[in-house]
């Protein structure tokens, strides 16, 4: 794609960057195939694509964002399928994030969209604050369908039920290895996933001591920064990863960060790239380069090949797992080690709709695809569904009476752990 950058502009690293990926575009239209959003859509505005043409425009005019432009990049949910699809290597994701931060800064939204985007920054990234929020939810359930706005009915209306205690391993501690110490790694507890569910990373702490790895629960990490950062807020998304940076590099040497929510995962390997220009760059990095999924560290304890357990398990490949850091095939051979019969739907590459806090702020849209994405799962007949993404299993049992559980509990159970508890007991133990 032919790019018209004036030699000012192009002083500006992020500006520089988009003409390299603009630049890489050969308008082949290989992304509309595998974009959730052309998909239901069916608008070319819609698609990566699309989405290309005006993010060069905005960008190369220097003008402000309009309300066209916002519409289309709001209906995004970087989901980053186009990435895998493309042929010619187009990194869309470095683009959006630029486009995003140029709206942030240019593009004055209505007053309501201002204060849910403020309200989402302000209290999902903090698990104390997140709590309360979905308790006071709970109390508005019941008047869900008296709500006009749409997106506040989505919020109240995936506002669970009850909520699990407050888990102790979520407290700063070092968990020591089982037997011979093979590893020592960070494990990155989450924000909305430690509130939301504390059996993932309890099963977590389990499995990894149980093969050998020293499990840190850092004083001081937090929020990886990815929420704020989808939303274009880059000093605040660069100010909660700093602090994980600074934190995960202040104490004995790690061979590893831990992340088993797949969402993070791909926000935490780019802080090499988010700090390039910055004098953090090195221990960026650093932390970018020990980076992983658990179930690439997991792969690389040697997980054990465990006995058949008889259960038919549909495996939902998150897209920030297969997508935005190329994790396909560990968890499935984990899971196939661990003696459960693995299954994919058809159009495993589809989102689900949930997307950070997408399902919040387009809830029209992520309904559709949590409809589809629930159609192809239950197709396959499975007796569990299995997921590495919190809000992908949030989003997916909302829609369907088949469990779902973490990839991760599976793997604890097979190897010793409790079954999870969304499992019923008559399934084998």
């Amino acid at each position: 794609m032919r790019t018209e950058f004036s030699e000012e502009q192009l002083k500006d690293p992020a500006t520089r960057r988009s003409n390299e990926i603009l630049r890489s575009c050969v308008h082949c239209g290989f992304c509309t195939a595998t974009c959730p959003t052309y998909q239901v859509l069916g608008d070319e505005l819609d698609s990566p694509r699309g989405r290309i043409y005006l993010i060069k425009d905005m960008l190369e005019s220097g003008r402000p964002a309009d309300e066209r432009t916002v519409t289309h990049i709001d209906r995004c949910l970087s989901c980053l399928a186009c990435m895998t699809t493309c042929p010619s290597g187009v990194h869309y994701m470095h683009l959006v994030d630029h486009a995003r931060a140029h709206i942030e800064k240019t593009y004055k939204r209505p007053l309501f969209d201002r204060l849910l985007r403020w309200a989402l920054s302000r209290i999902i990234p903090y698990p104390g604050r997140f709590r309360l929020a979905l308790l006071a939810a709970r109390l508005g359930r019941p008047f869900v369908s008296l709500v006009p706005e749409p997106r506040l009915r989505a919020m109240l209306a995936m506002a669970p039920r009850s909520l699990p205690p407050v888990s102790e391993n979520s407290r700063p501690q070092t968990f020591p290895a089982q037997g011979t110490r093979r590893m020592r790694a960070a494990l990155m507890t989450g924000c909305a996933q430690q509130v939301l569910n504390t059996d993932i990373n309890d099963a977590t702490i389990r499995l990894l001591t149980r093969l050998g790895c020293d499990v840190v629960i850092s004083e001081g990490a937090g929020c990886c920064g990815a929420l704020v950062h989808h939303m274009g807020r880059e000093s605040e998304s660069h100010a909660q990863a700093a602090r994980n940076i600074n934190t995960w590099l202040s104490g004995e040497e790690l061979d590893a960060v831990v992340i088993n929510t797949s969402g993070c995962g791909t926000t935490v390997k780019d802080y090499g790239h988010m700090f390039r220009n910055d004098p953090l760059a090195h221990d960026a990095a650093r932390i970018s380069s020990i980076a992983m999924d658990v179930s690439e560290v997991l792969e690389k304890l040697d997980f054990p090949e465990c006995a058949p357990r008889g259960i038919r398990v549909a495996y939902h490949s998150a897209c920030s797992l297969q997508h935005g850091q190329g994790v396909k095939s560990a968890p499935k051979n984990l899971l196939k080690l661990a003696g459960f019969e693995v299954v994919e739907p058809v159009d495993g590459h589809l989102c689900c709709g949930s997307a950070g806090t997408y399902n919040l702020l387009q809830p029209a849209i992520s309904d559709e695809l949590k409809s589809r994405k629930v159609g192809t799962l239950e197709a396959v007949s499975p007796g569990l569904i299995a997921a590495g993404n919190i809000g992908c299993m949030v989003q997916i049992e909302s829609g369907t009476e088949v469990p779902v559980v973490h990839t991760v509990e599976l793997l604890d159970w097979a190897t010793g752990g409790p079954r999870p508890r969304t499992i019923p007991g008559t399934m084998n133990s």
